[in-house]
């Protein structure tokens, strides 16, 4: 049950990030809206590109990780990369975004990001 969790949570997780990647990349003004720093209409568009790549490779590592490598190598792929939502969570509080969407959005995704690598550590 554990395991299933484990590689559950950590393959929705690294799904969620290929989906936020390719959203950024495909729909990038509706993406950083949903961010919560929505962007300038006629600028930002290289910045939310290397957002959507970013995601996108992120998400797509976690992948190649967990099958290739196992749970352990996700599980320290999962602390690491935690800290990229951590710090989304400063940067729509300092762009003026709303503390609803940094906490609500963001910090909890650190957090959940977390609990999936505890999860995989404890595999």
């Amino acid at each position: 049950m554990l395991t299933t969790s484990a590689y559950g949570l950590a393959i929705l997780l690294d799904l969620f990030v290929v989906f936020i990647g390719l959203r950024f990349l495909l729909a990038p003004h509706a993406a950083a809206a949903g961010y919560g720093v929505p962007a300038k209409k006629d600028g930002d568009a290289a910045y939310l590109s290397v957002k959507g790549v970013r995601d996108l490779s992120y998400g797509i590592l976690g992948l190649a990780l967990l099958a290739f490598a196992g749970a352990h190598a996700e599980a320290w792929f999962m602390l690491v990369v935690a800290l990229a939502p951590l710090g989304d969570t400063f940067l729509v509080l300092r762009h003026g975004g709303t503390k609803a969407v940094a906490f609500g959005i963001h910090f909890a995704t650190a957090v959940v990001v977390l609990i999936s690598a505890a999860l995989l550590f404890a595999v």
